[in-house]
């Protein structure tokens, strides 16, 4: 549980960004009960609400402020960059499982980030594949750190210490180290990678000793552990590690063996999630992050395609990392260019858009990953979006 002085110092770096006055009285109630909800924990000094959001006394956070909250800025606030596609693993559940093409090489990569961050990029994560097995990383991390949120997704394969502490020095400022069951074998089936599960402990070890980095642990919950009390187990586990976050997501039907609604979360299980983590929270502890909290129609809604980004490792622009469907490549056309017509298409609603339009994606599928831009344009005009979400309800009232 936070600190009164940390509460105190949360209450501070609230004030300090003055330009809220001028944010609508009804969008402030809504940051300041939605934050509450969390307990503000203190990592080298960033104070944390949790890694979905940058530190509330930084700089990335006063640039949501004045260019999201207040400049109307059209770009997006969230992004994620493939930085390579190789990975010893072979997740069952892999997102970028069936991608290929030519990787973007390490000048196109630098020029991506300073792009997103000048559309207002101020969260910025890191994947992969195994982003670690990019020798470029560090210097990547460092390009975007400034006046952005960087966060690393990871297996933790191949990090050593003095690669976590060059990483922290360049500016990282969260880690997930991916831990989807506290059996070990098991962890290791579902990854297909023996040792899978060391590797991953043995990460989320280096990162607390070095210190200064906020460490979670990034989960993807298949159905059936919704129904037999394991997310309650693992959380145990999880708690018991020390870290400071478990960041949580269902099994997204982001690839074909998953366009099933037998795979797909209902309504019902997602309410179950969302008071897990509203109980785990007020008990103190280990902050529980679950997106579909975040992206549900309660809070801020999908903003994928409007506010989010997804740059594969070939360049390929997709809405968010679940989605297979390309508007383009940033190697043939600008990232800004490629936004501004994905954003045309995507209104925001109070939903997830994959595990809504999951079907669309069965049927526009040819064999390939992602789904061609032309095939995308007729895609997205079968799509029915919900209505918006209480955040931009309020926004846009």
């Amino acid at each position: 549980m936070s600190s009164l002085m940390d509460n105190l110092a949360l209450t501070k770096a609230i004030l300090s960004n003055p330009q809220m006055i001028r944010v609508k009285p009804a969008v402030n109630l809504f940051m300041l009960q939605y934050l509450r909800k969390f307990s503000v924990r203190n990592v080298g000094g960033n104070l944390v609400i949790h890694s979905h959001l940058p530190p509330v006394n930084s700089h990335a956070y006063s640039r949501f402020i004045d260019e999201h909250l207040l400049g109307g800025i059209n770009g997006p606030s969230h992004a994620q960059v493939g930085v390579t596609n190789a990975c010893p693993q072979g997740c069952e559940y892999c997102y970028n499982r069936y991608k290929a093409g030519e990787p973007m090489d390490r000048e196109t990569i630098l020029r991506l980030v300073a792009d997103l961050k000048r559309m207002g990029v101020f969260w910025l994560g890191l994947t992969g594949g195994e982003p670690l097995l990019n020798k470029h990383l560090v210097e990547i991390v460092e390009s975007a750190a400034d006046g952005c949120a960087v966060k690393l997704f990871t297996t933790g394969c191949t990090l050593t210490p003095q690669r976590a502490a060059d990483l922290k020095r360049a500016g990282l400022a969260y880690v997930s180290v991916s831990l989807d069951s506290p059996d070990e074998a098991e962890h290791d089936r579902i990854r297909r990678y023996p040792g899978a599960y060391r590797t991953a402990l043995q990460a989320i070890d280096i990162f607390q000793e070095l210190g200064g980095v906020h460490v979670s642990v990034s989960a993807v919950l298949g159905k059936p552990m919704l129904h037999e009390d394991r997310v309650e187990e693992l959380l145990r586990f999880l708690a018991g590690l020390g870290i400071d976050e478990a960041w949580l997501s269902e099994c997204k039907p982001a690839v074909q063996g998953l366009w099933s609604p037998d795979e797909v979360i209902t309504e019902e299980e997602r309410g179950m999630l969302l008071r897990v983590q509203d109980r785990r929270n007020r008990d103190g502890g280990m902050t529980v992050n679950y997106l579909g909290h975040f992206e549900g129609r309660e809070h801020f809604g999908c903003n994928a395609g409007n506010k989010m980004i997804y740059v594969d490792a070939f360049g390929n622009v997709s809405p968010c990392v679940f989605a297979p469907i390309s508007f383009g490549n940033v190697t043939e056309r600008p990232v800004e260019e490629i936004f501004g017509e994905m954003k045309s298409c995507f209104p925001t609603e109070n939903r997830c858009f994959i595990n809504t339009n999951y079907a669309l994606m069965r049927k526009y599928y040819r064999g390939s990953s992602p789904i061609p831009v032309e095939d995308t344009r007729s895609l997205m005009q079968e799509v029915r979006f919900g209505p918006l979400a209480r955040f931009n309800q309020l926004r846009s009232s």
